[in-house]
C-alpha cells in the first residue's frame, strides 16, 4: 500500500519537480486547488516515504513523469451509452488500444492539435477514470487485483473520430494517439 493519500507531481516554487502528497485546504476536495504538498522521497512504485518537508506548489504536472510510465493501455467501447453515441456495436470483448507516453499531460497543459487532425472534422474528448497500476500484474485474481493499483486519476481521452474510424486502417492508434493526446 502506498504511503500517500493524494499523489501529485508538481513544479514547486523553489523550481524543482517533486512527487508529493497533496495537502488540501480545509473543506476543499478539488486537488487542482492544491497549494502545498509533503515531498515524497524514494520510488513511488516501491520503497518511498512521505517526508515532513512541505513544498509550495507552483504548477501541477501530469500525475506521473513520462520516464516512470512504460505503457498506457486503454479500453474502448467499455460503456454501452458511448457505443450507442458513436453508432458502433457493443463488442463481445472491450477494445484494447494503446496511447503513447506523449499523451500524458498536466491538468493545465494545452492540448496540441497536429495539422493532419485539422484536415477533417471529428475532434472529440471524453473524461476517463485512469487506474495507475503500481506493480507488475499477470494472471491476477479479481480478489487480489486492487493490491496492484497505485492510485486513480482523471484522464482526458482526446480522439479524432475520422482518423480513428476511417483513416487509420482499422487501428485506433493514430486517431487516439496524436502527440499530446
Amino acid at each position: 500500500m502506498p504511503a500517500f493519500s493524494r499523489l501529485i507531481r508538481f513544479l514547486a516554487k523553489d523550481g524543482r519537480t517533486y512527487y508529493g502528497d497533496a495537502i488540501l485546504p480545509t473543506g476543499v476536495t478539488d486537488i487542482a486547488k492544491t497549494l502545498q504538498a509533503k515531498v515524497i522521497k524514494g520510488d513511488i512504485f516501491g520503497k518511498h516515504d512521505v517526508t515532513d518537508q512541505v513544498a509550495d506548489v507552483r504548477l501541477l504536472l501530469a500525475p506521473l513523469a513520462r520516464e516512470d510510465v512504460k505503457t498506457v493501455r486503454c479500453l474502448g467501447l467499455n460503456y454501452r451509452q458511448h457505443a450507442k453515441e458513436v453508432k458502433m456495436p457493443i463488442p463481445k470483448y472491450p477494445v484494447l488500444f494503446y496511447k503513447p507516453v506523449t499523451a500524458l499531460t498536466g491538468p493545465f497543459d494545452s492540448i496540441p492539435v497536429a495539422a493532419p487532425a485539422l484536415e477533417a472534422k471529428g475532434l472529440d474528448y471524453e473524461c476517463e477514470l485512469v487506474a495507475v497500476i503500481g506493480k507488475e500484474a499477470k494472471n491476477v485474481s479479481e480478489s487480489e487485483s486492487l493490491k496492484h493499483v497505485l492510485g486513480y486519476a482523471v484522464g482526458n481521452d482526446v480522439s479524432h473520430r475520422e482518423w480513428q474510424m476511417n483513416r487509420g486502417g482499422g487501428q485506433w492508434a493514430l486517431g487516439k494517439g496524436f502527440d499530446g493526446w
